[in-house]
């Protein structure tokens, strides 16, 4: 619904409420009230105190992001003053190559975490005590 619409629409509400103007002054101001407010509920206004914090935090966001922007072009800046003084061209590095899941890797060549996890098992079979003797 377009604001003038809203509008108009508050104004009749409130002439209606005004129409009956026998009732006493402190019911025509709760119905008046109550209009208001209902108007103002559809209208998803915020409070002060929250557009006064999200307006911080959209300038603390702008000036990081032209922070960021700064220290960009000036990395950009030194790539480029480092190529252009450089007599070799630069060659392109391939892309890492992604760990599989599931190697198919022989027994002698282990990975990081499989080392890892042989050394703690060796180590918890010498630390755990040996059970007691019976006596026979």
């Amino acid at each position: 619904m377009a604001p003038q619409d809203r509008i108009s629409r508050l104004a009749q509400q409130i002439g209606d409420r005004l129409q009956n103007a026998s009732q006493a002054p402190e019911d025509i101001q709760k119905g008046v009230q109550q209009v208001v407010r209902g108007a103002f509920d559809r209208l998803e206004l915020v409070s002060r105190e929250d557009f006064d914090i999200l307006m911080d935090v959209l300038q603390r966001t702008r000036s990081r992001v032209e922070a960021l922007e700064r220290q960009v072009a000036s990395l950009e800046a030194a790539v480029e003053a480092s190529t252009s003084t450089s007599s070799t061209p630069v060659e392109a590095e391939a892309p890492p190559t992604p760990v599989q899941p599931h190697s198919t890797k022989s027994e002698g060549t282990k990975t990081e975490s499989t080392k890892t996890e042989s050394t703690k098992t060796e180590s918890t079979k010498t630390e755990s005590p040996e059970p007691p003797k019976a006596d026979t």
